[in-house]
């Protein structure tokens, strides 16, 4: 199961990736990245991984390409990002910034990091482009169904999104420590400004659930009574 994208500047400069959803770290590959990859290079507070059993990153192994094929190019940049998915295809026309907030959200939430890999759900069932209330109405769905199933499989059940909280959280480390890395090696500002905006999404979650929650209720409530 894999997500393509190919990103294509105006003036008509092309790069395709194929990301294969279920893949494993490659400690081999992992030499070959540069410098910035190396697990203590500005390695996240939070990180759970132990430096004899993973001497790079493997979110950064994984983005390293991507993020140095556009380290010089700036975030206005428009691009036509064309996205195939097992189920259907999406074409945008965008700047940067919004093409690559995307293509590294998907990277990232399928990575061998222990912490991104818990976004794996919604890597699976990928939305590029998504806005901040799709992004929050998808977290929120996916986590409530999973509290669905804990309830019927005899586990506890946090109705609360307690743990949907603490899951931001740890996200919220792992993004601080990704910007700084990608700071150290970028020249220009296309993919700072794709992290700063993936950073502020997830961050949105930490801040005040209950403020986000009032914002999709609306589009939630729209069907009055008709599922009761």
């Amino acid at each position: 199961m894999a997500i393509e994208y190919r990103i294509t500047l105006d003036d008509n400069h092309q790069f395709s990736y194929r990301i294969e959803l279920n893949r494993e770290y490659d400690a081999a590959e992992a030499q070959q990245a540069p410098a910035w990859t190396r697990l203590e290079h500005q390695q996240c507070s939070n990180c759970p991984l132990s430096r004899d059993q993973f001497s790079h990153c493997p979110a950064a192994v994984d983005l390293h390409r991507v993020i140095e094929d556009f380290r010089g190019l700036p975030a206005f940049k428009k691009a036509s990002v064309w996205v195939r998915t097992p189920e259907r295809e999406y074409t945008k026309h965008v700047g940067l910034e919004e093409g690559l907030r995307a293509l590294l959200g998907v990277i990232m939430a399928t990575s061998a990091c222990p912490v991104l890999a818990r976004l794996k759900p919604m890597a699976q069932h990928h939305l590029p482009f998504a806005n901040n209330q799709e992004f929050i109405l998808r977290a929120v769905s996916l986590y409530l169904t999973r509290q669905y199933f804990n309830m019927r499989e005899g586990r506890l059940a946090d109705w609360e999104l307690k743990g949907l909280v603490r899951l931001f959280q740890q996200l919220k480390l792992v993004n601080q420590a990704f910007w700084q890395r990608i700071h150290d090696t970028c020249e220009g500002d296309s993919n700072l400004k794709a992290f700063l905006t993936f950073f502020s999404m997830s961050s949105s979650m930490t801040v005040s659930l209950e403020t986000q929650l009032q914002k999709i209720r609306p589009l939630v409530m729209s069907a009055g009574d008709s599922f009761e």
